[in-house]
């Protein structure tokens, strides 16, 4: 007598397994040969469609979230211009040398495959403002991080100058 078992997993593709009966009289089955019959090339939930609406690219951008803010970064919806969605790379994603390759191999092509309407997916700069650069703003952030500067160099801070978009300390 044979059995066959046949295991499905995204990570490891199809496989099937037979096992034989050592004698008739035993119920004890052995493992006669184990092949891998299929490769797993999409996850099961990949070949559903979205259409295009601002709660299924949220969706999709969901899934990849959890991989851009590992790497201190994180991505945004900005709008949808027809079929073009723009995003935003926040955090570390902004500024990474690798951004570029993030949107184009990671973000732009799962929401393509996701949601086919989608013909283009473009960056906006996230564009974070931050203090006045002015002697007062200068000062209260050198009296923060200067407790910290002090304890492990054992030196001080200065203003020295405002050469914008310099400051000398």
């Amino acid at each position: 007598m044979v059995a066959i078992i046949v295991q499905i997993s995204a990570f490891f593709g199809t496989r099937v397994s037979w096992w034989t009966r050592r004698n008739s009289s035993s119920h004890s089955l052995r493992k006669a040969s184990q092949h891998q019959v299929v490769k797993a090339v999409a996850t099961p939930d990949s070949a559903v469609e979205l259409p295009l609406t601002a709660e299924n690219i949220q969706s999709v951008l969901d899934e990849i979230r959890p991989y851009l803010i590992s790497d201190g970064g994180n991505v945004a919806l900005h709008k949808i211009d027809g079929n073009v969605v723009k995003l935003k790379l926040q955090g570390a994603c902004g500024s990474c040398p690798s951004s570029v390759t993030t949107m184009k191999l990671g973000i732009e092509c799962r929401l393509m495959e996701k949601i086919p309407e989608i013909v283009a997916v473009e960056a906006v700069p996230d564009e974070e403002t931050g203090l006045e650069l002015n002697e007062e703003n200068i000062e209260k952030v050198l009296e923060e991080i200067s407790p910290y500067l002090v304890g492990a160099a054992r030196g001080s801070l200065e203003l020295v100058g405002i050469e914008e978009p310099i400051v000398k300390v």
